[in-house]
């Protein structure tokens, strides 16, 4: 599934109090409704619903997600986004129906999702934010989420939902536009990335080695080139729609370009 929305500890304990009617009358999702989407994405071994004791279906999907939390991510944020349409299809996020979650547990969840840069709308919508949207603390923020997630080799995320940059470029010209209150207009991505370094005062092969410097130094050179050298990778086929690498690279080095894009992009937010 393309473009899966995140699972963390927060996200698992919001969605299971989606689902939680043991405090008001029983309404759709059914078990049933839930057993289906778990089977869908293979996680029925983690099942608590099916070790021989009757559970809530509160307690089943924060068991299923836990599990998968740890074991295999992939499948858990699949999950998610499973169990939120499901709900979404019964009118759990419509005020005027029988099977409303809630105004709380709604509230609770799309918190959890925003501080991973996703927006769930009050029809239960679910997209990531759009990064043109965003300046400042708040962009500075999604960018380190987008970061993160690059640095666990999310394949077949989008490194930036709703731009058409990649994760470096747009970081880049956020540095550029909190420092000197300009990005670069070029459209030369090393000069971007050169600039925004040496606004940060870190370290490009146009800086001359000092003796004694700090070797931190020659890392921070070697992480201008490598930057420069993803970016070109990726503009091999340079659509921005559909295969975001060249297709003669190997899956294994496209998890080492993305994971180094995130390492990189946190090294410039790091140093902001």
């Amino acid at each position: 599934m393309p473009n899966r929305p995140p699972l963390t500890d927060a996200i698992l304990v919001a969605l299971a109090r989606l689902v939680d009617d043991s405090q008001t009358e029983k309404r759709e999702p059914s078990h049933s409704d839930i057993e289906f989407q778990i089977d869908r994405v293979r996680l029925s071994s983690a099942d608590p619903g099916r070790q021989g004791k009757p559970v809530g279906k509160s307690k089943r999907v924060r068991g299923v997600l836990s599990w998968a939390l740890s074991n295999d991510v992939k499948a858990g944020e699949a999950l998610v986004a499973g169990i939120i349409a499901t709900v979404q299809g019964y009118g759990g996020f419509r005020t005027d129906s029988t099977n409303f979650c809630g105004a709380e547990a709604i509230a609770n969840l799309a918190s959890a999702f925003a501080s991973q840069g996703w927006e769930l709308s009050p029809e239960g919508g679910l997209q990531p934010r759009v990064l043109a949207s965003l300046s400042g603390k708040e962009l500075t923020t999604a960018l380190r989420t987008y970061a993160r997630r690059a640095q666990q080799g999310s394949l077949d995320d989008p490194l930036l939902a709703g731009t058409a940059k990649d994760l470096l470029e747009a970081t880049a010209s956020h540095v550029l536009m909190l420092k000197w209150g300009s990005s670069s207009a070029s459209g030369n991505f090393p000069t971007l990335l050169g600039q925004a370094f040496t606004a940060l005062a870190l370290a490009t092969p146009s800086d001359p080695i000092i003796p004694g410097e700090l070797v931190n130094r020659r890392v921070e050179r070697a992480a201008y080139d490598l930057g420069c050298a993803l970016n070109a990778l990726r503009n091999k086929e340079g659509t921005g729609h559909g295969r975001a690498w060249d297709s003669r690279i190997t899956p294994s080095q496209a998890r080492f370009a993305i994971e180094s894009m995130g390492s990189i992009a946190l090294l410039m937010l790091d140093a902001l």
